[in-house]
């Protein structure tokens, strides 16, 4: 379980967002990088560190990441993000960013519907308890 503070809901939102205003992508206004899927996001518990200032167990995405890859040195890019079990190490390799934030945009939306749909069954079971 990661030690994270931060509300993972709101993690997944903002990395929608930020893959949807194209994040990951070419700008005008700054020469083209490399940029790595989650780990150069505000998604990353590193993000902004020029160190990894910690360890990646105690992030929310290695909720996802199954056990035998969570010793990986970037575990979050072996999440299975579509019924086909790809991840983002899987989609880097086949060098085709389209497909790559497509899926993990698709990932994200299900996992916010999914969070969204648990805290609103538990605030029902909480209001019951209640009357």
């Amino acid at each position: 379980m990661a030690t994270d503070e931060r509300d993972i809901l709101e993690l997944f939102k903002d990395e929608l967002d930020f893959i949807e205003k194209g994040g990951y992508g070419r700008s005008v206004r700054r020469p083209w990088q490399s940029k790595s899927t989650f780990q150069d996001s505000l998604s990353c518990i590193n993000y902004g560190y020029p160190y990894h200032a910690h360890p990646c167990n105690e992030c929310h995405l290695l909720d996802f990441v199954s056990s035998e890859h969570r010793t990986e040195e970037v575990p979050c890019h072996f999440i299975p993000l579509n019924t086909d079990g790809e991840t983002i190490e899987d989609l880097e390799m086949q060098e085709n960013q389209a497909k790559l934030e497509r899926e993990v945009t698709n990932w994200l939306r299900a996992r916010i519907k999914q969070i969204e749909d648990e805290r609103t069954e538990h605030a029902n079971v909480l209001a019951g308890e209640r009357d």
